[in-house]
């Protein structure tokens, strides 16, 4: 009778515990201890922000990165909108950018080298010859300090010391994501610096609207508020120029399906970023206010309308995802599967002196402003 009453003391007990995990799941199907363990001594979590319209944006510490977005389409349903994975040891293992909080520069330096005081200084290469996103140890492969303000409010907060990469100053930067309650995700960078420095922050979201990350994006509908463009070399590094989008394939003035024009490899920019991977030349003028770009998709409803005081976007289309991959639900990540929206001063700009300078000084703060805002079309 003791064995048996002991027997279905443990099976309660098991009951009891698969409930509970059951409870503690996120509504996009994340499990926050699949997100838990330590890289280089620092505890890494899953937190959790929602507002009064029931939205719900996940987000982990390692690398600042944004792990599921979950919004209602045209039918009310709630769906995910962004790539990512399921548990942390598949971000610490398998190389990739999704969701992260990018430091300390956004995108390509050249040949990963800058002049700054008189001094070159040489960064790590890691892209096609040039250093891509800080290098490979970028921020998005670090830890930032977590503190969650309230429901809707995390903030992150990144030390890194003088050298990081070669990068010269100590800097301390501040990641703060705020989700509102009309559905806007706000982002903000604020980062001071001992020494003189560059940064340019960004986040790298991998954007699909319809939730069926499956399928690829390219029936989204995409606009971009810029007359210009900066056109790369057949490195993706930029040649300087900031050519006319008017009449080629890098023309969203006018909302096109992404994959309009995405094959016409007659256009030698089409060819050189194997799509769309190009900065564009925002024509907001700094203003938080003006529409920088909106993605649609046509599937869900769901649109997708990003506010900046950068100068510049960077629109990626997923062409190196290759279906290698498996992301959040086991599901295989293949080519364009997404749309990257990452607001920024342009690709190397550290060596372009005629462009928006990325320099900053001690006694100065950098700030840097990103809106992602959500609404349905039914």
């Amino acid at each position: 009778m003791k064995k048996l009453l002991f027997i279905c003391c443990i099976m309660v007990g098991i009951l009891t515990s698969c409930s509970s995990q059951q409870k503690e799941l996120t509504l996009s199907g994340l499990n926050p201890t699949n997100f838990q363990t330590k890289v280089k001594g620092k505890q890494t979590n899953l937190y959790t922000l929602k507002n009064k319209a029931g939205m719900e944006v996940c987000i982990t510490n390692f690398g600042g990165r944004i792990v599921s977005i979950m919004v209602p389409d045209k039918n009310g349903k709630m769906q995910d909108v962004v790539l990512g994975f399921d548990s942390i040891i598949n971000y610490i293992h398998t190389p990739s950018d999704f969701g992260a909080s990018i430091g300390r520069y956004a995108n390509r330096i050249n040949k990963g080298k800058f002049v700054l005081d008189e001094d070159t200084i040489q960064l790590p290469i890691n892209n096609f010859g040039h250093c891509l996103h800080g290098g490979p140890q970028g921020w998005q492969y670090q830890m930032y300090d977590a503190k969650k303000i309230n429901d809707s409010t995390l903030e992150l907060v990144m030390n890194s010391p003088d050298g990081d990469s070669n990068f010269p100053g100590n800097v301390v930067a501040k990641v703060t994501y705020k989700l509102t309650d009309d559905n806007a995700l706000d982002i903000t960078y604020e980062a001071t610096t001992d020494k003189k420095t560059i940064i340019n922050m960004t986040n790298h979201s991998y954007f699909n609207l319809s939730g069926d990350p499956s399928k690829p994006a390219t029936d989204h509908i995409l606009y971009i508020n810029a007359d210009q463009y900066t056109p790369v070399d057949s490195t993706f590094m930029t040649t300087g120029e900031m050519l006319q989008v008017k009449g080629t394939p890098m023309d969203f003035t006018t909302p096109k399906e992404v994959g309009k024009d995405i094959n016409k490899t007659d256009f030698i920019q089409i060819k050189y970023g194997n799509g769309y991977d190009h900065n564009w030349v925002l024509n907001t003028k700094d203003n938080i206010k003006s529409v920088a770009a909106r993605l649609y998709s046509p599937v869900s409803g769901i649109t997708l309308e990003v506010y900046t005081n950068e100068p510049g976007i960077q629109v990626y289309t997923g062409n190196f995802l290759d279906g290698s991959v498996k992301g959040k639900k086991g599901i295989v990540y293949n080519k364009r599967a997404s749309v990257c929206l990452e607001t920024q001063h342009y690709p190397d700009s550290p060596n372009k002196a005629n462009w928006p300078s990325t320099v900053l000084e001690p006694g100065k703060t950098y700030n840097s402003h990103c809106i992602f805002k959500f609404t349905v079309k039914k």
